[in-house]
């Protein structure tokens, strides 16, 4: 469906062309979706940012995840997924994950905080949404913060997924919904773990 990141980025400004010179904050969840919101940001002449989210893995199964801790500590737990795991367990991959996510906001955001978003339009975006858990803490943070209206914005998701995220955000762009998406990675012609280099070397393009 998409040549790549780059690609889907730019489709998806066009879908959100109605925000174009309006006061909105773009949000990049890293790092699949910081090519993706830099396109639609520089599209929209709009602010940019990431916020830091981690999806919480599976021990035996690290692709695979049951929920999602954001910066700020909103954690989203899958309890239907996570029912044999013990409590000592869940709480020691939140504490690893908790752990990168400072690692990554000294990186990728050198240690800057989120810009104020209270009363802001937040747009949310990453390159796709499959299990819906870092969205979802995302949501949580930007709760949290007091926004005035979160838009959450994507190139593909599942049809089950994007109806449940619809109720959560104010807002839903959603370019293409399969019915048999099981991986993000699978509407992307070129598809690849993005570096710390190159989520650098974007944000660097707008100052970060």
């Amino acid at each position: 469906m998409f040549k790549n990141r780059k690609e889907a980025g730019e489709k998806l400004a066009l879908a959100l062309g109605k925000y174009k010179g309006e006061d909105v904050t773009v949000i990049a969840l890293p790092k699949g979706g910081i090519e993706v919101a830099f396109e639609v940001a520089k599209y929209l002449n709009a602010e940019f940012s990431i916020i830091i989210v981690r999806k919480l893995p599976f021990p035996d199964n690290p692709e695979a995840g049951f929920g999602a801790v954001a910066e700020d500590g909103s954690i989203y737990i899958n309890r239907q997924s996570s029912w044999y795991l013990s409590e000592k367990e869940i709480n020691g991959i939140i504490s690893a994950q908790k752990n990168e996510i400072k690692r990554r906001m000294l990186v990728l955001r050198k240690g800057k905080p989120l810009p104020n978003l209270a009363d802001k339009t937040v747009i949310l975006i990453d390159d796709g949404i499959a299990g819906g858990s870092t969205v979802r803490a995302a949501i949580m943070l930007c709760k949290k913060q007091r926004v005035k209206k979160i838009v959450v914005a994507v190139p593909v998701a599942g049809r089950d997924i994007a109806v449940q995220i619809s109720k959560l955000a104010d807002e839903t762009v959603v370019l293409e919904m399969p019915y048999d998406l099981h991986a993000v990675a699978q509407v992307y012609e070129n598809w690849y773990d993005v570096s710390d280099e190159e989520a650098l070397e974007i944000m660097g393009r707008v100052g970060i």
